[in-house]
């Protein structure tokens, strides 16, 4: 993998060529967030700052683009994501950074799971998946709770925000994806363990 400040100018120029300026600026805002989170945790900051960036790269990719790039990629996909085509901007991202970037197994997995979690999700995953929901530019109305909960550990940060997206889906009417209840299952099974 390159240099990281050259990586971050690559990435730089290729959101904005793909993304809307309200996504460029989003991902930047993760950027800032992933590292500050990474410093206060003892995760690399060059990761974080990375994946930061990069993990909404496909985002606006438009849905047949999508379908096309996991059939051309050989990506697999479930029965939610084929009825939720926005999920599958994890996953194609993921890809992208591996193939044009050279990210690790490890930035991959982080980008793969920011949307929905995973149970196989590491410090680095869990501080993307907390930084997307929390950088600056994120308008909340439970901005008051989200400044207590970011005192918590990493995994309750996850769990909460977890809670906030299912009910947020099913107020929508929305298809829960299982990999949500699996994490939050597996992350309040390990807390109740302790």
């Amino acid at each position: 993998m390159e240099n990281t400040e050259i990586l971050l100018k690559k990435i730089d120029e290729k959101l904005k060529e793909v993304l809307s300026e309200k996504r460029y600026y989003h991902s930047v805002g993760v950027m800032k967030k992933a590292e500050e989170l990474a410093k206060k945790y003892g995760v690399d900051e060059s990761m974080a700052k990375l994946v930061g960036l990069a993990h909404d790269i496909a985002k606006d990719m438009p849905k047949e683009e999508k379908l096309k790039y996991v059939k051309e990629h050989n990506i697999s996909i479930d029965d939610i994501e084929a009825k939720n085509i926005e999920l599958l901007h994890a996953k194609i991202g993921a890809d992208i950074c591996k193939n044009e970037y050279g990210f690790n197994e490890k930035m991959q997995n982080a980008i793969q799971y920011h949307t929905v979690g995973s149970v196989k999700m590491d410090d680095l995953a869990k501080i993307l998946f907390i930084a997307d929901k929390t950088e600056e530019g994120r308008k909340c109305s439970n901005a008051e709770q989200v400044k207590i909960i970011s005192n918590e550990s990493l995994e309750e940060q996850v769990i909460y925000f977890i809670d906030q997206s299912v009910k947020y889906t099913i107020e929508k009417g929305g298809l829960l994806h299982p990999d949500s209840i699996y994490t939050r299952n597996y992350l309040i099974e390990k807390r109740n363990s302790i």
